[in-house]
């Protein structure tokens, strides 16, 4: 009876690419600041950078199609009066950002379609509740406007951001400093990793721990976690002799991981990016030239190396793009915007497929942009999976949708049923200020538009009297 050697799956063939040249971004001042976070965001409309900035924090960003050289002078994010440490965009909206700094704030921004005149200094709001720098931001995966912070305080907290307030603060968890925080796919469960070397488990709305592992990894260097699918964890870490590793972890059994894989030894620590709908797992650690990626089944050893895209160039961090952001049509299953010193490059993921038909195997229904949930309703207790779209006919994302909304509702929140409209942030004095500001913004470049228009008509007419006066 012969035995298959060879393990079967599709994704045994994924192999990686950077893009061309012409399809990199060119002269970007990436941030030099020591902090283990991505520096990098990314979503179908836009590609968010933090930079070096003189005076303050900043980041740029910029439209996906606008490739090439970066001029100089492009406006920036700029607000934060300390470096900016996190970057996240909102998965309900694809015009809003939220920053975390060295100066203790968060801050949302509303990120225009079209490309603004000057630098854009006035948050949408600005959350303040830390006492010292954060570094951590991430979004609920479900629930609309609602942004976890964790910061050098030892404390997560959970923000509505369409009012401001705190929903929740979990100041009595950590003992040491969260070096990486991850939702789970509904939005009802965290996983923290922290410098005691514990991995913890937390139920936020019960302020919770509902399990934990004392040092999943032995080695002293920061370790990360994240999610599965399936509501297993994967972390990475160090092991005693300093050599990397990869861990998948049953939380229902904490004693022995699943599986273990040991890597390289390096002092980089692994960033993971996990694609639920692949259930394949990147690794790219920071000053690496490589990313590793691996496919995570239900079959023993677990956890199987695919291969590793290798470069020349260390990267000073990563963006990881949304699937919904995908080009289908040529197979795509992944993309990286891969940070150099001065530039960022893309780099495509892609399964070999002869057919140019729509590849369904490889692209189930996706979570899109639509909130499953309103903040009150998760506070209140309930839970929701991601509302899913297809991505058959290729995802493209709405144009000008949040311009529209923006001067009703800063932050695109959905009526109430009946005739009466709840308070919101865009009632706020700051968001109808915000809009205001918008909108002059809008008409100054208006006028200098027309105001070159005038002057080029003026010097034409000068033009042609002079040429008249000539024949006569």
């Amino acid at each position: 009876m012969s035995r298959r050697v060879v393990r079967q799956s599709k994704f045994r063939h994924v192999f990686g690419q950077a893009a061309k040249a012409d399809q990199a971004y060119e002269d970007i001042r990436v941030s030099k600041v020591t902090w283990d976070s991505a520096f990098c965001a990314v979503n179908p409309k836009f590609l968010a950078i933090i930079v070096e900035a003189g005076g303050g924090g900043a980041f740029i960003v910029l439209p996906l199609a606008k490739t090439g050289r970066v001029d100089k002078n492009y406006p920036l994010v700029t607000g934060h009066t300390g470096p900016v440490l996190d970057i996240d965009w909102c998965p309900h909206n694809d015009n809003v950002i939220a920053s975390a700094s060295d100066d203790t704030t968060v801050m949302v921004w509303q990120i225009p379609d079209y490309t603004p005149v000057r630098n854009i200094t006035e948050p949408v709001i600005t959350l303040e509740g830390h006492s010292k720098r954060v570094g951590i931001l991430s979004w609920h995966p479900t629930a609309r406007n609602v942004l976890l912070s964790a910061g050098g305080d030892n404390a997560i907290i959970i923000w509505n951001v369409g009012t401001g307030e705190i929903l929740l603060s979990l100041d009595d968890i950590h003992p040491d400093v969260i070096h990486s925080v991850c939702w789970n796919s509904n939005g009802s469960l965290l996983a923290t990793t922290c410098k005691d070397k514990t991995l913890r488990i937390i139920d936020p709305r019960k302020s919770q721990v509902v399990a934990e592992r004392a040092r999943p990894h032995e080695g002293a260097r920061p370790l990360r976690a994240v999610f599965t699918a399936d509501g297993k964890l994967l972390s990475t870490g160090f092991s005693r002799m300093s050599e990397r590793q990869l861990a998948l972890w049953d939380p229902n059994n904490f004693e022995e991981p699943v599986a273990l894989q040991e890597m390289d030894t390096s002092n980089g620590v692994l960033l993971p990016f996990y694609d639920p709908d692949s259930s394949i797992v990147y690794l790219c650690g920071k000053g690496d030239s490589s990313i590793r990626y691996f496919e995570i089944t239900d079959e023993p050893p677990f956890v199987h190396y695919l291969n590793t895209f290798s470069s020349k160039e260390p990267q000073r961090g990563m963006g990881f793009m949304p699937k919904r952001g995908l080009d289908v049509s040529k197979c795509e299953i992944a993309r990286f915007y891969k940070l150099h010193e001065r530039k960022c490059e893309p780099i495509v993921m892609t399964v070999p497929r002869k057919s140019d038909l729509f590849q369904d195997d490889l692209y189930p229904d996706t979570p899109g942009p639509e909130p499953a949930l309103e903040a009150d309703e998760w506070l209140s207790g309930q839970d929701a999976e991601p509302v899913l779209i297809s991505l058959k006919e290729g995802y493209v994302p709405p144009k000008h949708r949040e311009l529209r909304i923006t001067k009703r509702n800063i932050l695109d929140a959905r009526p109430p049923a009946g005739p009466r409209r709840s308070q919101s942030a865009s009632d706020s004095p700051l968001s109808q200020q915000h809009t205001l500001e918008t909108l002059l913004e809008e008409m100054k470049a208006l006028r200098e538009r027309v105001q070159a228009q005038e002057e080029r008509i003026t010097a034409l007419e000068n033009m042609l009297c002079e040429l008249v006066d000539g024949t006569d």
